[in-house]
């Protein structure tokens, strides 16, 4: 049977390019910093995004981690929208690391507003509340549907930022993907972010993978925060050597993820089982079930067929697209989703 996992763009497996790339990277202790290339990487990422340095991590938590603790102390708040990563898919992290509040936004698939971000700020001379220090953003929005930032609106929220004296940090767990669908430049994120986490093995397919961006005394803080936190992954030139690989050939491709949900997105409105769709942006479909379906019983329809997918929430699916789905995967998933309209359903 064909497998297409559509659970998430995690799920990617090494090309032997990116394997070939991998065995033969030089290494060191990258922990003394003699990883030659860990610093080849942190050094490349940095530059496409303007910024003057970069930490190599094992994850977006992490490295999302990381900024959080050292933008912020005990008694002070970050704003976010309420569906981001790292309130909803970090463990708690930001109270057990940080010591730190959340202000939740409501935004509009993951995306605040400038006036919102503006409304979750605290008065600084009321002691009945923490201080606000910190602004993140996500993008692109998982619980959004692929959908995210542009220039323009990043530029509108870093200015209320400016104004409050807040760092502004991105999780960019699918920055790729957004710069891809907007045509945006990387380095114009520079001038506008303190700080940015840079994932490479999602859509871009690296094995194992984060890059946290900043200013250079920034990066040395975070330094010591990742050596406290276990991230000091001492010869690991060789992921590091995939994800070098990932920057070079793996951005622009993109492109056909995209298609590929865009396509999926049409099949699914036309079928009599969804009630809606997400309008999809990037990468990510998903769709809400009318009755005729369970969430569970959906999930379980397609895993007959050899694809997997996730329940996203009551009534709520998500499918992802990457680089390891093919054009077959891509046409027996489409067939599959217009066949499960025809079919009796026990609910």
């Amino acid at each position: 049977m064909l497998i297409t996992d559509l659970r998430s763009d995690t799920v990617t497996k090494p090309t032997p390019e990116m394997l070939q790339a991998m065995f033969a990277a030089p290494v060191g202790d990258d922990v003394y910093g003699e990883d030659p290339t860990i610093n080849v990487l942190e050094e490349k990422a940095a530059a496409m995004f303007g910024m003057e340095a970069g930490l190599f991590c094992p994850s977006g938590t992490m490295t999302n981690q990381i900024a959080i603790k050292v933008h912020t102390q005990p008694l002070t708040e970050v704003i976010c929208d309420v569906s981001a990563h790292i309130y909803q898919y970090e463990g708690g992290g930001i109270s057990f690391n940080s010591g730190a509040s959340m202000a939740l936004v409501h935004g509009v698939r993951g995306k605040m507003t400038p006036a919102q971000v503006e409304a979750h700020v605290r008065p600084l001379d009321n002691v009945h509340f923490p201080e606000t220090k910190l602004v993140a953003l996500e993008n692109t929005c998982n619980r959004g549907g692929g959908n995210y930032y542009t220039l323009e609106e990043i530029a509108a929220i870093a200015e209320v930022c400016q104004r409050h004296s807040l760092a502004l940090h991105l999780d960019g767990a699918r920055v790729f993907n957004a710069l891809v669908a907007s045509g945006d430049d990387a380095k114009a994120y520079g001038s506008y972010f303190d700080s940015i986490s840079v994932c490479l093995s999602k859509g871009l397919g690296a094995p194992v993978g984060s890059v946290l961006l900043g200013s250079k005394e920034f990066i040395k803080r975070s330094r010591r925060v990742r050596k406290v936190l276990g991230g000091g992954m001492r010869q690991a030139g060789y992921l590091a050597a995939a994800c070098i690989y990932a920057l070079d050939n793996n951005v622009e491709r993109l492109q056909e993820d995209h298609r590929k949900a865009r396509e999926i997105e049409q099949v699914l409105l036309q079928q009599d089982y969804v009630e809606d769709v997400f309008s999809v942006e990037t990468n990510i479909v998903i769709f809400r079930l009318n009755d005729r379906y369970t969430d569970a019983a959906f999930v379980e329809a397609l895993a007959k067929e050899g694809i997997k997918a996730v329940s996203f929430g009551p009534q709520m699916v998500r499918f992802v697209t990457h680089l390891d789905i093919s054009e077959e995967m891509l046409q027996h998933t489409l067939k599959t989703l217009k066949t499960l309209s025809k079919q009796e359903v026990s609910v």
